[in-house]
């Protein structure tokens, strides 16, 4: 048994009563939706044609969401539907970022995930979705795709239909017939900045403020087209063809699921920044010691222990405080579900707190063999610290750009350039240790420099296999974010240290460079956060 939809949108008339059905059975607050009818004007005036779709949850055969919630709060039932226990959900977003179909939500009530859950409880009932039901003409097809004698198998097998996103392999079981791409596919049609109804106005991501100012009333644009057209000194006769025309032209998508806005903030850049210093800030000390450089003096490794986990407290911090719901935040530790990496990166975490405690405790009391033994393992789980957001961006499927191979190496160099970077300028400013100690950090944050601009120019210049994953590079590149990117990550926070530290003794240029480098590597993590979140999904 396998529950799917099929959209028959030679039959919908874009009237919206699947919405309303949909808001009014699972009592859905305004400004979120489960079900919504995306709307799309393709043409030039007075060649237009409206498209209608019907968005909603996919219920995917393999689906992403799923695989990356940290609680189970998201799970696939025996016959195929994907349901979810708000009960269990922390406000993490992970899912939201995981669907590329832009199915999912935060309910501005309880601040929990929540999306199109098939009707559930009706199909256990032996009914049918609301929205089904209410349809005027049944352009909703619902039903059992594996039993031959349903009407949805029947269209199955009849009709060619098509899927969202089929590249994506999460086998997606909302069918379309008589679809057209421009619908289907976000990036096909022009999505201007606002348009009606284009923002969240309530309870989603940490821009959502900023979404609503960008929301638009009817009046709002209206006073846009007439500026636009100074409707005021053109005459009378030419004044409504030309504002027709520009509605046309100007606004191609006007209606859609809300603007979203930034799901993971600042806060998710900040706690990638404090975890790359924490995990660098024994992984450096643990280099230098493990290949024989040098020995690291009882008074370095209070430093590393002592400065990794301030950090690490910090990264705590600001991952509780990305949660909707943070009073849960255990629950990735006592409800985890173990195929999400945020779950893997929870433990890995924890683990490394008591380690470093453990070193700590076996340095104050003498303990060598102690020491010996947690060395290892700490540097094993800090390796693990330093990449596992990595493995969890790349579970957030939802953003092209996060599916990078190189972004695992991104994430070990920076560790490793934050720790020497702040052992840098410790060393200046507190130590003073012996000559060896020293060059290794200025070796290591050198080759740390240099790797880490090769790895930025694999990610932003090899061949994209998606559109989604293009425009984020254009935006990085040569549009929002380029000034940040280009002064603040690469001249600022890369070449200028490389050139300070290689005609320079360890002295204050050397204190500058580190400090620029600190700082060049969070600019780098915001904009590899933010930046893929702008794209469109739906």
């Amino acid at each position: 048994m396998k529950y799917g939809f099929v959209i028959d949108n030679r039959k919908c008339i874009g009237c919206h009563a699947c919405t309303t059905a949909c808001k009014s059975e699972h009592q859905v607050p305004v400004g979120v939706n489960r079900t919504w009818v995306k709307n799309v004007e393709k043409g030039t005036f007075p060649d237009t044609r409206r498209l209608f779709s019907v968005m909603r949850c996919n219920h995917c055969t393999d689906a992403p969401c799923v695989e990356i919630c940290p609680t189970e709060a998201l799970f696939a039932r025996e016959d195929g539907i994907i349901d979810f226990d708000k009960d269990r959900c922390i406000g993490c977003k992970s899912c939201m970022q995981a669907c590329p179909y832009d199915a999912l939500y935060i309910d501005p009530e309880t601040s929990t995930a929540a999306k199109c859950n098939y009707c559930a409880h009706r199909i256990d009932v032996g009914l049918e979705p609301a929205c089904v039901n209410v349809c005027p003409e049944h352009a909703i097809i619902s039903g059992d795709m594996e039993n031959p004698e349903t009407e949805i198998a029947q269209l199955l097998a009849r009709q060619a239909v098509k899927v969202r996103k089929p590249e994506k392999g999460t086998t997606p079981n909302l069918f379309y017939i008589d679809a057209d791409d421009v619908s289907l596919i976000p990036t096909q049609s022009d999505k201007k900045d606002a348009y009606v109804w284009s923002s969240q106005s309530m309870g989603v991501g940490h821009y959502a403020k900023e979404a609503e100012k960008l929301s638009f009333s009817n009046g709002d644009i209206l006073a846009e087209v007439m500026k636009i057209n100074d409707f005021d000194n053109k005459p009378e006769e030419i004044r409504a063809p030309k504002t027709v025309e520009v509605i046309m032209d100007s606004i191609k998508t006007t209606y859609d699921s809300p603007n979203k806005g930034i799901l993971w903030g600042w806060e998710v850049s900040a706690y990638v920044w404090t975890k790359a210093i924490s995990a660098g800030a024994f992984l450096v000390p643990f280099a230098f010691q493990a290949l024989n450089v040098g020995d690291v003096s009882d008074n370095m490794w209070w430093t590393s222990i002592s400065i990794g986990l301030i950090f690490l407290m910090l990264t705590g911090i600001f991952l509780v405080m990305d949660l909707d719901q943070p009073k849960r935040f255990v629950y990735v530790l006592l409800r985890p579900h173990w195929g999400s990496w945020l779950v893997k990166g929870g433990y890995s975490i924890t683990a490394y707190g008591g380690l470093l405690t453990a070193l700590g405790a076996s340095i104050y009391f003498g303990w060598d063999m102690v020491f010996n033994i947690v060395f290892y393992l700490t540097g094993a789980i800090a390796i693990m610290v330093a990449i596992y957001t990595a493995f969890l961006f790349a579970q957030a499927k939802g953003r092209d750009f996060w599916q990078s191979p190189t972004l695992t190496i991104h994430m070990l160099v920076h560790s490793l350039m934050a720790g020497s970077a702040l052992f840098i300028i410790w060393n200046i400013l507190f130590l003073n240790e012996n000559v060896a100690w020293p060059l290794f950090l200025k070796i290591v944050l050198i080759a740390g420099l240099l790797v880490n601009l090769s790895t930025m120019w694999i990610e932003l210049t090899m061949t994209h296999p998606t559109k989604d994953a293009k425009i984020t590079v254009d935006s990085i590149i040569k549009g929002r974010y380029k000034t940040k990117f280009w002064v603040g990550v690469v001249l600022m926070g890369n070449i200028v240290p490389i050139i300070l530290l290689g005609f320079s003794s360890f002295s204050s240029l050397s204190l500058i460079s580190s400090i620029l480098v600190l700082i060049g590597i969070y600019f780098t993590e915001q904009i590899w956060v933010e930046s893929p979140q702008r794209i469109p999904l739906s």
